[in-house]
């Protein structure tokens, strides 16, 4: 029996604390993601990972966006996005408590298990924000809206990764794992874990805390529902050209920016570029997330006065440009021009997500599962620039990010006008 549209909220509701709310979601989201950044520089020595291993950490965690996705499209229709956000802040809580495990087994494989529950639960809130977000305000300011909600994603992803880099970068040992095997091997490596499972332990305190506020304020919202759902239906959405070039440039996009992300601690300890250890290098992190922040403002009223496709054709260039520009010089340049890539990352997932789904009506949430599920290319580009990097060299594996960044280009060209009729039939 259906109660209302799709899940779907009333489109142009206005109420401050649930805009507040769904900021605070981006932040927290954002900033604990951005937390593998600096969790494979440090798992990559203790396990003694070659790039490609190391990137595993992404492939696990992207892997969730993949399987969870249309499910949790689904919770949405079922449940409402307020109830739908409780469970998937209850299930990143349970994600950052079986760090404790993963670090008193002493494996790998168990700490890339503990990174697939926790993106669950964060794949089930990017699922609920990035459209409830357009739907709380003027569906023709949605573009602008979602990237200054945005913004709020990115503070976290400055935030994290320097307070992550002081507390578990901080506590890399002089000693070389390598050498080591057996139970000494293993010891080590719990010993060297512990700041991690702190860290994931007082994250998943204030996980449950948000969780109990989210639920006393579950009615807050005016929302209808769904009774039976069917996710596969979704599916449909990728006949619509607009819509699925722009799914197609989500996979692109996020694979791109994770794979940057995902190196820079090495990059930059690279003798020919900024040639630092992995303390100082990690607390280089937030300058890529920081300059996405301020991007994201700046984006927000940008947006308002010039056409979004061709502020993301802007930008996606400008990334380009960089990336040839740090994998071609040394030093200084070479490490800036790549964590200079921030500030034009800014605005993209948010236009791209708005630009693919305009138009759609009740069907907003489909298409949130659909592109939620192209998330998935953070887990597999990072691992083809893992694979290129260990074969040709992290500068020379900086082509892999370049060709995403080329196709998004293209979409900016193709989507600088509004979506037509013609485009949502």
């Amino acid at each position: 029996m259906q109660h209302a549209k799709a899940g779907q909220g009333t489109p142009g509701q206005d109420i401050p604390d649930l805009r507040l709310f769904v900021f605070a979601l981006f932040f927290i989201f954002g900033g604990i993601t951005s937390l593998n950044d600096i969790l494979i520089p440090k798992l990559k020595e203790l396990f003694t990972l070659s790039h490609a291993q190391a990137m595993l950490v992404q492939s696990a965690f992207f892997a969730a966006y993949f399987i969870v996705s249309l499910p949790a499209a689904g919770l949405i229709k079922r449940f409402g996005y307020m109830r739908a956000a409780v469970i998937g802040l209850l299930t990143m809580m349970a994600g950052c408590l079986l760090f404790v495990p993963a670090s008193l087994s002493a494996l790998f494989a168990m700490f890339l298990l503990a990174l697939f529950v926790l993106a669950t639960g964060i794949t089930v809130i990017q699922a609920v924000t990035n459209p409830l977000i357009s739907i709380l305000g003027a569906p023709e300011t949605a573009h602008s809206r979602l990237t200054f909600a945005q913004a709020f994603n990115s503070l976290g992803t400055t935030v994290f990764p320097y307070v992550g880099s002081i507390l578990i970068l901080g506590s890399l040992a002089h000693v070389d794992p390598a050498t080591l095997s057996g139970p000494s091997l293993d010891a080590f490596r719990r010993t060297e874990t512990q700041m991690i499972i702190r860290t994931y332990l007082g994250l998943a305190v204030v996980l449950a805390g948000i969780a109990a506020l989210v639920w006393w304020r579950r009615n807050r919202l005016k929302e209808m529902i769904f009774e039976k759902v069917d996710i596969l239906g979704a599916f449909d959405l990728l006949a619509r050209p607009r819509f699925a070039f722009g799914a197609a440039c989500i996979f692109l996009y996020v694979g791109a920016e994770v794979a940057i992300g995902s190196i820079i601690v090495n990059y930059l300890m690279q003798s020919d570029v900024l040639g630092i250890a992995a303390e100082p290098a990690g607390e280089h992190v937030p300058f890529y997330w920081g300059g996405a922040l301020v991007g994201r403002f700046i984006g927000a009223y940008v947006l308002r006065l010039v056409s979004p496709g061709k502020v993301l054709a802007f930008n996606a260039g400008m990334v380009v440009l960089l990336l040839l520009v740090s994998a071609n010089t040394a030093g200084a340049v070479s490490g800036w021009s790549l964590l200079g890539i921030g500030l034009f990352n800014s605005i993209m997932f948010p236009t791209i997500f708005a630009l693919a789904s305009e138009r759609l009506g009740p069907r907003t949430a489909d298409g949130s599962g659909i592109i939620c599920m192209a998330i998935v290319g953070g887990a597999i580009v990072p691992l083809l620039n893992g694979w290129a990097a260990d074969h040709v060299g992290l500068k020379q594996a900086l082509i892999v990010p370049a060709i995403c960044y080329l196709g998004i280009l293209l979409f900016g060209l193709y989507a600088r006008r509004r979506a037509t009729a013609l485009d949502a039939a």
